[in-house]
């Protein structure tokens, strides 16, 4: 007959330390006190845990390296809770630029070439940096000056909505260049 198994006597389990000092763990003569209903000012740390729970609320130690540090009276669930929802929308908001590929060969074509560059246009218009390259095959490398006019060519075209990071390099059998957009001043000088 099995008995149930159960957890070792004596298992140390660390306590979590709170993400801020609330309450009687601020240990400061005074603070600057902020918060909804609340007199703002600089109060001697214990009249301010006392105005805090006089109002039913947490007294939280918001930005420690100040002088003297900012405490806000709230409830700190509710701080918590608003902190993550900020840090969430702000994940969201920020955009990572990715890097997209475009693969030509020495012998490209003048359709192709257009088909391709009308697609890294919209890459650049979204934000998206375009990796350029020229594939070479077989005997082909013996043509890298083909390679490079086409990414020369490549980048005159694109210069109007992209700028180019560097001169075409060889990388074995490749030659590449990266071309990133531009950024955009004149439209946020025409907002002012």
């Amino acid at each position: 007959m099995a008995f149930p198994q159960r957890p070792p006597r004596g298992r140390f389990i660390p306590r979590k330390e709170p993400e801020h000092r609330i309450n009687h763990m601020i240990r400061v003569p005074e603070v600057r006190l902020v918060g909804d209903n609340v007199e703002v000012g600089v109060y001697p740390t214990q009249k301010a845990l006392q105005i805090a729970q006089d109002l039913g609320l947490d007294l939280v130690e918001i930005s420690p390296q100040a002088v003297p540090p900012v405490c806000k009276a709230t409830d700190y669930n509710k701080f918590l809770y608003e902190k993550k929802k900020k840090e969430k929308e702000m994940k969201a908001k920020s955009k990572s630029a990715e890097l997209k590929e475009i693969r030509f060969t020495p012998n490209t074509d003048d359709h192709d070439f257009d088909f391709k560059a009308k697609h890294a246009e919209n890459f650049l218009k979204e934000g998206n940096k375009v990796k350029a390259y020229v594939q070479f095959k077989g005997r082909a490398i013996q043509f890298k000056e083909r390679g490079e006019l086409v990414l020369l060519k490549f980048a005159e075209r694109l210069q109007e909505i992209g700028q180019v990071e560097g001169l075409p390099k060889l990388e074995g059998k490749r030659m590449l260049m990266i071309i990133s957009p531009k950024t955009t001043k004149k439209k946020k000088e025409s907002a002012e």
